[in-house]
């Protein structure tokens, strides 16, 4: 166990698992620096937390512009040394019936992999530095297997728990802490999309209990549910021709209009 955070940063904070994150660490003597494309949902997450009794200070960013967010989270530390920086945001999307377009896979992976590195790897130095701090970084279940219907979200998955898991090594060495967080199906405004049944969904507010009680814990792998766990480990072990068989049943996520992506 270690002292709870009272400074933290968290990216996709606008709504979903991030907003839950900044509720859950809401808390007189703490101070939030959270980070969304939407700043009319932002503000309003801003307001509940202030609400708690935090020190909230908001900001419209995007994560894929790496120069802006190394500045960011540069000020950020400058204002109050970052004690725990939480790279949650990301997007989804699947390949609906036409299989998914190249702009697509490469907007995926410029936000879900580019985004996060923008966020960890400046705070990653100046913790390194000061030989303390936490980092956490949002993979998913999903990361276990190349699922059909999203490949590319998949993909971009796999990329950050491999990454985090390999860093944390490195980084325990350095006084810094990292965790890799794979939920499995949580209630946000991303999986609501889904056009299948999703087992053992879980609500936003206590996936982000889960993955705070994890963070304390120092967990290099904060994974839940369980059984959700346990399953995709288990197709990630099965011969390909079985799983094979088995996926191509699945119905696919639909792929995100052009429109409709984050900008």
């Amino acid at each position: 166990m270690t002292r709870p955070p009272s400074s933290i940063l968290v990216t996709g904070a606008s709504s979903g698992i991030g907003a839950a994150l900044a509720r859950v660490y809401a808390a007189p003597d703490t101070t939030l620096f959270l980070g969304g494309r939407d700043g009319s949902r932002l503000e309003a997450i801003a307001d509940a937390c202030r609400g708690a009794g935090a020190c909230c200070i908001a900001e419209t960013v995007d994560v894929t512009d790496r120069e802006a967010m190394a500045d960011w989270v540069a000020g950020c530390d400058g204002t109050r040394t970052l004690d725990l920086v939480i790279a949650n945001a990301g997007v989804s999307a699947g390949s609906g019936d036409a299989g998914e377009s190249a702009d697509q896979v490469r907007h995926l992976f410029r936000v879900n992999v580019d985004g996060v590195f923008n966020t960890v790897l400046p705070a990653m130095q100046m913790m390194v530095n000061r030989g303390q701090g936490q980092i956490a970084v949002m993979s998913s279940l999903a990361s276990f297997k190349g699922f059909p219907g999203a490949p590319a979200y998949c993909a971009s998955k796999a990329a950050l728990r491999l990454w985090g898991e390999g860093q944390r090594i490195w980084l325990r060495h350095r006084g810094v802490r990292l965790s890799v967080i794979c939920p499995g199906f949580v209630d946000t405004p991303m999986s609501r999309d889904n056009p299948y049944t999703m087992p053992f969904l879980m609500d936003a507010g206590r996936a982000a209990r889960l993955i705070s009680k994890g963070l304390e814990r120092d967990r290099g792998r904060i994974a839940f549910p369980w059984q959700t766990f346990w399953l995709v480990q288990m197709l990630a072990v099965l011969p390909p021709a079985i799983v094979d068989r088995l996926l191509s049943r699945m119905p696919s996520k639909p792929a995100v209009p052009e429109d409709h992506r984050p900008g």
